[in-house]
């Protein structure tokens, strides 16, 4: 099967001269859950930037086909879900409800069709219950699974999630688990939190100085760089 994405020599350069990727290869296929690890700088949020198009560098990149370039961005963005690493950055709108049904209103979807997604993407998280709170009345799990919903609301073949669990109490990250193992995208986890890499994924790569300088097992991935930052141990409940 061709992959979901393929990254061929991806390189970056921010404006002040920093290179941020250098020579990037990478492939995802469907099913698959990837940790992206590596110490911070070292160049994985710059990276899953480039997936919907909110970066742009150069080298080779597709997604489900698709070359990300300016006239397949909405395209794009509708198969790749980006969760971004604060979820209040993706919550705006007076309600839960409205807020996880502002993705599909903006796709073009009738409100019916539109209601119908954030309805099933609410119960998707399990968060159905806030539907008609304000996103600002809820607790930092909550919100992150709101923003979830409303990524998933639209669909996407593959889920990008930015240090997911970062601000999460541990019932917060197991609920998280929870919900995340229940899909079925294909999904990227940046994260420092190896517990939470351990639970979902298999496979890692090892960011260092804008390369990818391993890919294999997690746990090889692990041994290799002893990066365990005793950041590996279940939370309570």
């Amino acid at each position: 099967m061709d992959p979901l994405i393929d990254v061929r020599d991806l390189r970056f350069s921010y404006e002040d001269g920093t290179l941020a990727l250098d020579g990037v290869d990478f492939l995802l296929h469907a099913g698959e859950t990837v940790a992206l690890l590596g110490p911070n700088g070292s160049g994985k949020t710059t990276f899953v930037l480039h997936l919907n198009g909110l970066l742009s560098g150069e080298g080779r990149l597709s997604v489900c086909g698709l070359e990300v370039e300016k006239r397949n961005l909405p395209a794009v963005r509708r198969k790749v879900g980006l969760v971004f690493q604060d979820a209040e950055e993706q919550l705006f709108m007076p309600s839960v409800l409205e807020d996880v049904c502002y993705g599909p209103l903006n796709l073009g979807l009738a409100p019916a069709e539109a209601l119908a997604a954030a309805e099933k993407a609410l119960r998707q998280v399990g968060v159905d219950y806030a539907r008609d709170k304000a996103p600002y009345h809820l607790s930092a799990g909550e919100k992150r699974r709101v923003a979830l919903a409303g990524v998933l609301a639209m669909q996407p073949e593959i889920l990008v999630l930015d240090e997911p669990t970062t601000n999460l109490d541990p019932p917060g990250r197991l609920a998280l688990v929870e919900v995340l193992r229940a899909l079925p995208q294909a999904k990227l986890l940046v994260t420092h939190d190896l517990w939470f890499a351990r639970a979902l994924a298999r496979r890692a790569v090892f960011f260092e100085h804008g390369r990818i300088v391993r890919d294999g097992a997690l746990e090889e991935v692990l041994a290799q760089f002893r990066w365990d930052l005793g950041a590996a141990s279940a939370p309570n409940r």
